[in-house]
């Protein structure tokens, strides 16, 4: 079993910035997947940033430049560094672990929510 627990949402201004970090325990593969995934209020679910655990990063077109995803394999935490963030920022961030190798593989935090004012 795998637990995944989030912190560092909050409220904050525009142009501000927030670190939100994901603590996992149980078994993480090395060829595990973490990510950070948001749902803004109304929408969809999507993705903002993943690595892998060679430091390969990916993210969405809207948060490149300002997000950073990052990786500590030692302490098993995933990190996301929020700069500039904006009010479309906004919604409920998820921690994500998946395993491409083994598509059950799946598990989510419970969430943080993070609120951008203009």
């Amino acid at each position: 079993q795998v637990q995944l627990v989030e912190s560092g949402g909050g409220l904050v201004q525009a142009g501000g910035s927030l670190r939100l970090s994901c603590a996992t325990s149980g078994t993480i593969f090395g060829s595990s997947v973490l990510g950070w995934y948001r749902q803004p209020p109304g929408k969809q679910r999507e993705l903002v940033a993943d690595i892998r655990s060679g430091g390969r990063t990916n993210y969405a077109d809207s948060v490149k430049g300002r997000f950073t995803i990052s990786r500590d394999n030692a302490k098993n935490t995933v990190y996301l560094q929020m700069n500039n963030l904006k009010p479309e920022d906004t919604g409920v961030y998820y921690c994500n672990v998946n395993d491409p190798p083994r598509p059950w593989y799946v598990y989510w935090g419970q969430g943080t929510q993070v609120t951008v004012s203009s």
